[in-house]
């Protein structure tokens, strides 16, 4: 890598796959190399984000957990609130809940049911869409939140998995593309 700005070439290269994890079959795509270097810490958070000049939206939504990591650095990018979208019995206030099918078993999210106020303007963001169940389940809960979703962004997407065909029409973005 050199010293320019890091591409999404460069965070694709950084990105190791973990053959049978969590469950034999699984290729997982472990991000933590990215995370581990600044420049390319900072060039996802900046990709994630390009859409959406600061103040443009009014939070970040971030899905539990490696989610959270970029959500919470595009938020203080974006100067806008951090929404954790958690797994079921994660938080500690009223809730609302949504349950989904993944490539390799079935969850529940959730979030305060006071996080957003209607109208709200919300980026969604996570570190991987692959079938697209949690995200869908996401935006979701968001939705009945009153909020609007203007745009779905992930640093990984598998493709082969086509889970941005289940975001019935919602705007997306992935930075890197398996």
């Amino acid at each position: 890598m050199s010293l320019a700005t890091p591409t999404p070439e460069d965070l694709r290269h950084a990105i190791r796959n973990i053959p049978d994890f969590p469950q034999p079959g699984i290729q997982f795509k472990d991000i933590t190399p990215v995370l581990a270097n600044p420049r390319l810490f900072a060039a996802a958070v900046d990709l994630l984000t390009a859409n959406w000049p600061a103040g443009s939206v009014d939070a970040v939504a971030g899905i539990d957990a490696r989610g959270f990591i970029f959500a919470a650095a595009a938020a203080l990018r974006l100067n806008a609130g951090f929404i954790p979208i958690r797994k079921q019995g994660k938080l500690p206030f009223d809730t609302l809940e949504e349950s989904y099918a993944l490539e390799y078993g079935t969850n529940t999210l959730a979030v305060h049911a006071d996080a957003l106020t209607p109208g709200s303007k919300v980026l969604l963001v996570d570190d991987l869409l692959a079938t697209g169940g949690t995200a869908v389940a996401a935006a979701r809960l968001l939705q009945r939140l009153s909020a609007e979703v203007v745009e779905v962004s992930c640093l990984v997407e598998l493709a082969f998995l086509k889970g941005r065909e289940k975001l019935g029409g919602l705007p997306f973005r992935s930075v890197v593309v398996f």
